[in-house]
């Protein structure tokens, strides 16, 4: 689950395939990926001296800095791959309610509030967990969809 979150959220094509890309910023909405961690560490030192972090996210899961403050020290830390993954699972976590469908727990990674935008969010990510397990192992998203 946590591979299709990263690719619906740092997701880039290379060499004909989809594939998640550790050093992706999104900064007010608009999706930037870099060459190497330092240069997205550059970048988002300036991002945050113009932006506030609310409206930056970070990495291979898309941490929002504002929001998520109190998971790091450094906002550089986030591009750390490893690092970036097991604060994105912590907050997926956060999100699952035992005995309900994990992709409501999805949805809410998007946007903790639901609504449009969260089942909007967890089609797409269903689509490319349906890519990485196959059809007969993913769940169905009918389970998930909202009243």
């Amino acid at each position: 689950m946590l591979y299709a979150v990263a690719l619906q959220e740092s997701g880039i094509q290379r060499r004909g395939r989809l594939a998640p890309w550790p050093w992706t910023l999104n900064v007010a909405g608009m999706p930037r990926r870099y060459a190497t961690r330092a240069e997205a560490c550059r970048e988002l030192q300036q991002a945050l001296g113009r932006t506030s972090a609310t409206r930056i996210d970070v990495g291979l899961g898309q941490v929002n800095l504002g929001y998520q403050a109190h998971r790091y020290s450094h906002p550089c830390e986030l591009l750390d791959p490893y690092r970036n993954l097991a604060t994105a699972a912590e907050i997926l976590h956060e999100q699952y309610t035992p005995g309900e469908d994990w992709l409501l727990a999805i949805g809410r990674y998007h946007r903790p509030a639901g609504g449009t935008p969260a089942a909007r969010y967890r089609r797409s990510v269903h689509r490319h967990l349906t890519r990485v397990l196959g059809p007969a192992s993913s769940p169905s998203i009918q389970q998930v969809a909202p009243p």
